[in-house]
């Protein structure tokens, strides 16, 4: 059974930090992009942040400065390094997974930036 458990959401204030962590396992094949999509109340899902096998990541402008995305693939493991958290950060965050065949996205970590 595959799963993406993921962890790190909270309540935070403008300007604060959180890290998200994501682990995938039972995943048959190689997991080639590994990373953090989000989506906001009353908008579609979008890309925040993925990074290939290679190493070689993709940011969403808005987030490019602020957020960091790592992995360890060994553990097939993808964190998120937010900082500078602003209003419109508040989403859930969900982990994504694509192997060569298939995509798995995570349940979803609720972030919410409020003063």
């Amino acid at each position: 059974q595959v799963q993406l458990v993921e962890s790190g959401g909270d309540l935070v204030q403008p300007g604060g930090s959180l890290r998200l962590s994501c682990t995938a396992s039972g995943i048959r094949f190689s997991i080639n992009v590994m990373g953090w999509y989000r989506q906001a109340p009353g908008k579609s899902r979008e890309l925040v942040a993925i990074m290939g096998s290679d190493g070689s990541t993709n940011y969403a402008d808005s987030v490019k400065g602020r957020f960091t995305i790592s992995r360890e693939n060994a553990k097939n493991t993808v964190y998120l390094q937010m900082n500078s958290l602003k209003l419109e950060d508040t989403a859930v965050y969900y982990c994504y997974a694509r192997t060569r065949n298939d995509r798995y996205w995570g349940q979803g970590t609720q972030v919410t930036v409020s003063s």
